[in-house]
């Protein structure tokens, strides 16, 4: 097992301390540099409770075994010490685990909030079905998970279903629980509109995207193609009387954003930039993951839309995802939102291990 280095943790405590003194003298800073300082305490907290909980062991570790070879002591004494010191070694590697997993360089986008965009894909009705299925599911797991959940568009069909939806989570940390879901989710289930009770297979998109602040993402308004029309429903039929619906092309990349949910065409405008802004966002990191980790996949796959990542069997009341060889049997609680949590902690922890192996793996090699 790699020990994690004294000067490491040694570092983390004294820019903790600096930190902690520099807010006490809140009253020297901006308001920028205040919030700065406060995010990094925010985001060092966790790891420094860690780290100071794996020296106190550490340290006592020590002690204890000093007690334990002074023949000086009490037999009885030293016996008691040689029992904690078992104790104390059992959770050194768990807090050394933990601290390390802690260490490990963090996604700039964990803690962003997310856009989550949704769209029906090979099945027809079934598929549009199943994608307001998928948006019902989000929308449940962020009220369970204490996020704020809004509706960006939404395109429906006539029995219900969901062409494409694009969705704004908002909340702490969500992008760093939410990223893993990007792809394409398989549904097994007799369609509604089945006769002969076979079991139809059908799929849906999804797109999870860091929001983007302008400051991330340059748009010039030269590069913007802005078109307006009017809104229309389910089927075509017109739901607005004025050209409020907005369709926004940006002409590098043929990135095409249309929203049509608001009466107002500013409000709309406003939206669709947002959700632009995003996938933008989203490319660029995506093309400098791909140029920094070329050479490598992780063991839960890349996260790209066109990779299968989970099925929902409904026959057999299950959901499984691929890339992790994880199966659960609680289909509806999935669904429900309150059962989506064990597939997305698995998730996260087999990420943390790939990364942790692939850091241990550099430095043997180094």
């Amino acid at each position: 097992m790699t020990v994690i280095p004294q000067e490491k943790i040694d570092a983390l405590l004294a820019r903790f301390e600096t930190i902690e003194s520099d807010l006490a003298n809140a009253a020297k800073l901006d308001r920028e540099e205040y919030a700065l300082l406060s995010r990094e305490h925010s985001e060092l907290s966790p790891v420094i409770d860690v780290a100071r909980e794996f020296l106190r062991v550490n340290d006592e570790v020590m002690e204890l075994t000093v007690l334990a070879e002074d023949e000086s002591s009490e037999t009885e004494m030293r016996a008691l010490a040689r029992e904690e010191i078992v104790a104390m070694r059992e959770r050194l590697p768990q807090l050394e685990n933990s601290l390390k997993a802690l260490l490990l360089p963090s996604d700039k986008a964990d803690s962003r909030n997310v856009i989550v965009e949704i769209r029906a894909g090979t099945g027809g009705d079934e598929a549009a079905l199943f994608a307001a299925d998928l948006c019902r599911m989000y929308q449940r797991y962020a009220e369970h998970q204490g996020w704020k959940f809004s509706l960006l568009n939404l395109s429906e069909t006539g029995l219900g279903g969901v062409k494409e939806a694009a969705c704004e989570i908002t909340g702490k940390g969500v992008f760093s629980r939410l990223k893993f879901e990007s792809g394409v989710h398989r549904v097994q289930r007799v369609p509604v509109t089945e006769s002969s009770g076979r079991i139809h297979t059908s799929a849906a998109t999804v797109a999870v995207l860091p929001e983007a602040e302008e400051i991330d993402v340059d748009i010039d308004d030269r590069d913007l193609r802005i078109d307006v029309f009017r809104a229309s429903g389910p089927g075509g039929q017109s739901v607005n009387t004025t050209d409020s619906a907005v369709r926004v092309t940006h002409l590098p990349t043929g990135l095409i954003v249309q929203q049509q949910d608001e009466k107002s065409q500013h409000k709309n405008r406003a939206k669709a930039m947002k959700v632009l802004r995003a996938r933008l966002y989203d490319r660029m990191r995506t093309e400098s993951q791909e140029k920094r980790a070329a050479f490598r996949k992780t063991q839960v796959g890349t996260g790209d839309r066109s990779e299968r990542v989970r099925t929902y069997n409904f026959p057999q009341g299950r959901v499984s995802d691929h890339r992790i060889n994880l199966t659960i049997h609680k289909l509806e609680q999935v669904l429900e939102g309150t059962a989506l949590n064990e597939i997305v902690d698995a998730l996260v922890a087999e990420d943390q291990a790939s990364r942790l192996s692939e850091l241990e793996n550099n430095n043997a090699e180094s």
